[in-house]
């Protein structure tokens, strides 16, 4: 369903239209996104002729005939510059600039993704199966990283429910256990170092299946109507905006369905600091600051932070039995 009034299209994505900083990126963002019509998403590998004319133009790095969702208008937009300059990507280094650098000749293509564990059809999955198989549409989320910073980006990618879907989970399946690939050769913060990150590679990250199943949450292959950058995650990344942001995973190599929780990298680091929900909560603070406030990447003032991210109305429901100040 597409959704054009503004009270819309702020019940659903918890930002106020008035709220928008930075028309003129996103006037010149819109003038390569063609309007679209509201489909239903296709279930199944099967997929309809109509998918087809979802195409990328790898000269210009850009997608067409993206499909409007009720998120896609009236939002608020951090600068693309600070989008793709201040990222925590460790594989890239540690340093919030190192990503860009770091990763800017890393090669995406060819890529695969294994899907294996609890389901009837396991598989290997090619990026290009996926772009032409899942029709692609616009996000524009908050993203709030646990280290009390944030920022709004207008993704490019599809429901992970979708893919789960085609899969089709056995009835053992209770969660989902994503990785990132693991090549220090090509991944020079995966290398052995004296003053390394310490994480345990390759990153590993889980959510439960009804997270990962909940609309909001999504498979990105893109930002501002592009291919994704490699220092945002590229190819593809998972998205999950109600939770900090190390729970969205980058560069996936793997996605398995499993009966018993996975473990996962921050959690097995440094448990009393990130738990394995890592819902944004103003009320249960890192061991270290507290996160009451962030920072919105390119205001001044600091600004409250909400439960969930501003997402409680859709997702809320999921914890209603959970004490969410242990279970963090």
């Amino acid at each position: 369903m597409l959704i054009k009034r503004s009270s819309d299209i702020e019940q659903l994505s918890g930002i106020r239209p008035s709220e928008i900083t930075n028309k003129e990126i996103y006037q010149s963002r819109r003038r390569f996104l063609r309007g679209g019509t509201a489909l239903a998403l296709g279930s199944g590998l099967g997929i309809s002729s109509m998918l087809a004319t979802q195409k990328v133009s790898h000269a210009a790095s850009k997608f067409s005939n993206l499909i409007k969702s009720p998120f896609n208008a009236g939002e608020t937009l951090t600068p693309y510059k600070d989008v793709t300059s201040y990222n925590n990507y460790y594989e890239f280094g540690t340093s919030k600039s190192s990503p860009a650098v770091m990763a800017k000749n890393f090669k995406t293509k060819p890529w695969t993704i294994t899907v294996r564990g609890e389901v009837e059809k396991p598989l290997t999955l090619g990026m290009e199966d996926i772009l032409k198989h899942y029709p692609m549409e616009e996000r524009i989320y908050r993203l709030r990283c646990v280290e009390a910073w944030s920022m709004v980006v207008p993704w490019v990618g599809f429901p992970l429910a979708s893919l789960i879907k085609d899969m089709k989970p056995t009835s053992k399946a209770k969660y989902i256990s994503f990785r990132t690939l693991y090549d220090p050769k090509r991944m020079a913060g995966q290398k052995p170092a004296l003053f390394g990150s310490g994480l345990d590679w390759p990153y590993r990250e889980g959510l439960r299946m009804d997270e990962a199943m909940n609309p909001l949450t999504i498979l990105a292959v893109g930002l501002y109507g592009e291919i994704m950058p490699n220092q945002n995650g590229a190819p593809i990344r998972l998205i999950v905006p109600w939770k900090y942001g190390f729970k969205s995973i980058k560069s996936i190599v793997s996605i398995e369905f499993t009966e018993n929780r996975p473990n996962t990298t921050w959690a097995m680091l440094a448990p009393k600091e990130y738990g394995f929900y890592a819902n944004v909560n103003p009320d249960v603070d890192h061991p270290r600051w507290s996160q009451s406030r962030e920072r919105r990447l390119g205001e001044f003032r600091k600004r409250k932070t909400l439960l969930f991210n501003g997402y409680a109305e859709q997702v809320a429901g999921m914890y209603k039995d959970l004490d969410m100040k242990k279970f963090f």
